[in-house]
């Protein structure tokens, strides 16, 4: 149940969508209205979701660290696993974002015959997820034409290198292969692996779901069910400038991908998704282990009167004295 779900979920929003265009002729509906929505949707959430955190207060000095911090002159420090200064957080975030680091390091831990513990490599996550995050970025960057007037060079020349191999007409996107590939991985490892399925959630598998009926729809969109690309830009235009129209002669299969689109980023903030945005807000990443040339105080500490010890032998000198416990003060 927690795969079906999740899969019927996404039909019956794709049997929505046909239903709504070919029968009750909603195209305004599915091509202004519900974008608009759920763009508004996003940002809200995204801004709401980032406020919060980031006026969550951090009392401690808690990153994350896996090598020598920064000490004596004479020892060596692991700058990047144990960074000290603001420069040295960079660059780990950097590595981190754009090349998922910590993942390409992760391993598997297996119990064999034995009993016996062993390690090992695990890259075929780290593939996946850099395969399925770059080719979803490129994709996003490429839909960037029909919003502008003209195709702008880099756009050019990202569409160039994606389809560098030539292979057919229109010419194939190698994105758009890996992309399907990708997704598929992850939904099959959620499926197959027993502790990755133990631990997998409906809303794990729904935004697979969605992707893939994206990545889908639009593959069907490009080379199978062709669908008027100067329609769809004049749509788009109309939608950026706040002047929407909507021309005659798109197909349903138009609508059903930009429906599932504007469900994606309708329900993005309000999932795990939104790592995207959480991962520049985590303290175990974005501090610097300073803790030794800081002090770092909890905002949380209310004052509160101490007892010091000059209290304490003025309430007891008496018997300390008669005890035979030495005192300051005679």
């Amino acid at each position: 149940m927690k795969t079906l779900f999740p899969f019927f979920t996404v039909i019956t929003l794709v049997l929505l969508v046909f239903a709504g265009v070919q029968m009750a002729n909603l195209q305004f509906l599915f091509g202004v209205i519900i974008p608009y929505v759920a763009v508004g949707v996003f940002i809200a959430g995204v801004i709401y979701k980032v406020v919060k955190w980031g006026s969550s207060p951090v009392p401690y000095c808690i990153p994350t660290t896996c090598g020598q911090q920064k000490s004596l002159p004479w020892i060596k420090q692991s700058k990047i696993e144990n960074p000290s200064n603001t420069f040295w957080v960079i660059i780990r975030m950097a590595l981190e974002v754009l090349f998922f680091r910590s993942l390409f390091r992760n391993i598997k831990t297996e119990l064999r015959d034995g009993p016996k513990l062993s390690y090992g490599s695990d890259k075929w996550l780290w593939m996946a997820g850099m395969a399925f995050h770059w080719s979803f970025l490129i994709i996003l960057i490429r839909h960037f034409r029909f919003f502008s007037e003209g195709l702008p060079f880099p756009i050019h020349m990202i569409e160039m290198l994606d389809a560098f191999l030539q292979i057919g007409v229109p010419l194939l996107y190698m994105t758009d292969v890996v992309i399907l590939a990708a997704v598929t991985f992850l939904f099959l490892r959620r499926v197959f692996i027993p502790q990755v399925k133990y631990i997998s959630l409906p809303a794990d598998y729904f935004p697979l779901f969605l992707i893939l009926g994206i990545a889908i729809s639009g593959i069907l969109m490009r080379y199978i069910m062709k669908t008027d690309i100067v329609s769809v830009k004049v749509l788009a235009m109309g939608l950026i400038s706040f002047n929407p129209v909507v021309p005659e002669g798109i197909g349903v299969i138009f609508y059903v991908h930009l429906f599932l689109i504007s469900v994606l980023f309708a329900y993005f903030p309000f999932s795990k998704l939104m790592h995207m945005a959480g991962v520049f807000m985590s303290p175990t990443r974005n501090m610097p282990n300073n803790s030794r040339m800081v002090r770092h105080i909890n905002p949380w500490n209310h004052p509160v009167h101490l007892h010091t010890y000059e209290e304490y032998e003025n309430d007891f000198r008496d018997k300390m004295k008669g005890a035979g416990l030495p005192v300051e003060k005679e």
